[in-house]
């Protein structure tokens, strides 16, 4: 192909289509515009294999990567489970990480409070923590007359996402379990 796009195309279409391209989808189709455009992903820096956020069939996704910005996500042709294709949902996941509205930070509502305040991520884990550990207490059940030796809690339950893999779900698993948790569960078998 000639460096210069428009030395191979006629100046007009329906030249090109009577010479050979009848449906106008080759030469004749193309225009110094089309042939200088390139593809969006072309200037990505890399490319990130991820799964899809939304649900739980787990369709790949291809995630390009500029300047460390996310510039696009498409559907991983590769995937035997969704060969590329991506839902609406799936789609638009960009936008899900790319939002302005998107927030970076932890706001939290006190108890009968009006206003969300900022926290620091370490304060809002810590607070996670120790309300978990609360809620263990305050559900803790030794044991009864009846039945001997429970060592639970009702004080707290799980139940995962549906894009969670079986890793993910191991541990989540193993963890609550010896956090004495009897009420796990996954939102993938409901």
């Amino acid at each position: 192909m000639p460096d210069d796009p428009s030395a191979c195309m006629p100046r007009f279409p329906l030249i090109g289509q009577l010479q050979g391209d009848r449906l106008g989808l080759g030469r004749s189709a193309r225009s110094p515009r089309s042939s200088a455009l390139k593809p969006r992903i072309a200037h990505a820096d890399r490319v990130v294999g991820s799964i899809c956020p939304y649900c739980a069939v787990g369709c790949a996704q291809k995630v390009y990567v500029k300047d460390e910005q996310v510039i696009q996500i498409e559907g991983d042709p590769d995937s035997p489970l969704s060969r590329g294709r991506l839902c609406p949902k799936g789609s638009a996941t960009k936008q899900l990480v790319t939002n302005p509205g998107r927030l970076h930070k932890v706001l939290y509502r006190a108890p009968y409070a009006t206003e969300w305040t900022q926290l620091a991520l370490d304060t809002a884990m810590d607070m996670i923590a120790e309300r978990v550990i609360a809620a263990r207490a305050a559900g803790w059940e030794s044991g009864d007359q009846q039945t001997g030796i429970l060592n639970r809690t009702l004080g707290f339950a799980h139940l995962g996402g549906a894009t969670l893999d079986n890793e993910e779900n191991y541990l989540i698993k193993k963890f609550f379990s010896a956090m004495g948790a009897i009420q796990i569960e996954n939102q993938a078998r409901i």
